[in-house]
């Protein structure tokens, strides 16, 4: 019978799944990074969670940051770092290295760590530790062979104990490290990395190596927000997710008289396509408006409008948004496209899904966010969105803008269970809007162009157009 790699929960999400159930238990992990890259709070999250979560106390010994800057830093995480050192699940120690005193000696050794190191242990009965950074206690060695000797010496103390460790060090200019060997003798390597494109930062994670264990060798962009740090991982989920054949209202009731007279499936995916001035967002509001007057909680991601400038637009129209964002059925997510690169507004996009669960999600509009990249880049963003909300059996309403209904990207609709399009025609009368259901998977549904209208009791689809 073939033995698995014994692991520990890092209580990061995401983390976990791109590790494949965590850190390598009892061994030494890298976490290298440059400055500001997260190194410290992912350690620190890694040490609270597995006090709180996984009855796992830690030790932090710090070489860089006092003790006292750390727990203020932590405590924007809502990490109270001194309250777990009164409950005896956390010892800290700051230990003082000037750089300048340091000199090279053929008896240079770690005995004095290990002996605070050993007393911090003892105090808590410690099944993790964090030794936050390599680079200041071996900042005097040039020595390389000493170094290794001593960082092997490091990283063995540990094993022998079973102290599930994670080392920060910082990145080196041609290699993962500054000293270029300690990614060699760690078991698990994690590299971070904050790049500016355009003028727009994006954090991401990667496991660069992972002795004995299957990982994620992507690249992930990941959060540090209020609520501590996430990792998105971003890559398709695949074909596995569950259906249904419940059906929920489109919130226009000639609307779903064209779909059987039932509306969309639950957990399906559709397109709204239109030009500009089309309907899309009115034809979303009663869409939201339908799912939070049944109780279901919805979440719309905005990228043109704020918050009061949408539910002012569509008070006009007769739909009233204000009582469903009161009582929290409602979320308007509303940011600029330009705040962030594509990877990021992803990652932040599929946080806010898994920390709301909604029942139905809109986005207004996808469009704005495929011109933040290029045709490659927003089509692979596109289809990771789609995946995970469909995983989490979210109902998802998509508005995109497009001018003709022949040069809709089909890439996209091909991903979409139902497509509605939206035209403006002009006519001697006046300007005349026109809907059509393009496709609409699982279902029979109107193969007529309609022509509707918006007015002050909201979208209101007529008679059918003959020969259009």
């Amino acid at each position: 019978m073939q033995r698995q790699l014994n692991k520990v929960s890092t209580g990061i999400k995401g983390l976990d799944e791109v590790t494949a159930g965590g850190l390598p238990r009892g061994r030494g992990t890298l976490v290298c990074g440059g400055p500001g890259s997260g190194k410290t709070l992912l350690a620190v999250t890694f040490l609270v969670k597995g006090a709180l979560n996984n009855a796992e106390p830690g030790v932090l010994l710090s070489f860089e940051e006092r003790i006292s800057e750390i727990e203020l830093n932590s405590a924007s995480l809502g990490f109270d770092l001194e309250d777990l050192q009164k409950r005896q699940l956390l010892a800290t120690d700051y230990l003082h290295i000037d750089r300048q005193e340091i000199r090279e000696t053929g008896e240079y050794d770690l005995e004095g760590l290990f002996i605070r190191l050993a007393h911090a242990v003892e105090t808590v009965g410690a099944k993790r530790v964090v030794l936050d950074s390599i680079d200041t206690l071996f900042a005097g060695i040039p020595n390389h062979a000493i170094l290794r000797a001593e960082l092997r010496r490091l990283l063995h103390w540990l094993k022998e104990r079973d102290l599930t460790a994670i080392i920060t060090a910082e990145r080196g200019d041609g290699g993962l490290t500054r000293h270029g060997i300690e990614e060699y003798v760690s078991d698990c390597v994690i590299l971070l990395e904050q790049r500016v494109q355009e003028e727009l930062a994006t954090r991401r994670l990667r496991v660069v190596k992972y002795r004995g264990s299957a990982h994620g060798t992507n690249e992930y962009p990941f959060l540090i927000e209020e609520s501590g740090l996430s990792l998105i991982p971003v890559t398709s989920l695949g074909l596995s997710h569950a259906v249904s054949d419940e059906r929920i209202p489109t919130g226009i009731a000639t609307l779903d008289a064209m779909l059987e007279g039932k509306g969309y499936y639950q957990g399906s995916s559709i397109l709204i396509s239109g030009g500009p001035g089309t309907g899309k967002t009115s034809i979303g509001a009663h869409f939201a408006h339908a799912a939070t007057s049944r109780g279901a909680r919805c979440l719309y991601l905005a990228f043109e409008e704020s918050e009061s400038q949408f539910v002012r637009n569509m008070a006009t129209i007769g739909i009233d948004l204000r009582p469903a964002i009161e009582q929290r059925r409602l979320i308007v997510n509303a940011v600029r496209p330009t705040a962030y690169g594509l990877e990021m507004h992803l990652a932040r996009m599929l946080h806010v899904v898994q920390e709301l669960r909604p029942d139905v999600v809109v986005v207004d509009p996808l469009s704005a966010l495929q011109a933040s990249g290029s045709a490659g880049q927003s089509g692979i963003m596109v289809l990771r969105l789609i995946d995970h909300v469909k995983s989490a059996g979210a109902t998802a309403l998509y508005l995109t803008v497009q001018g003709d209904v022949d040069k809709t990207d089909l890439n996209i609709s091909s991903l979409m269970d139902t497509w509605i399009t939206l035209r403006n025609h002009r006519e001697a009368s006046g300007l005349e809007r026109r809907l059509y259901v393009v496709k609409s998977r699982g279902m029979a549904h109107s193969s007529d162009v309609r022509s509707f209208s918006i007015g002050s009791e909201g979208v209101r689809i007529d008679e059918i157009k003959e020969g259009s």
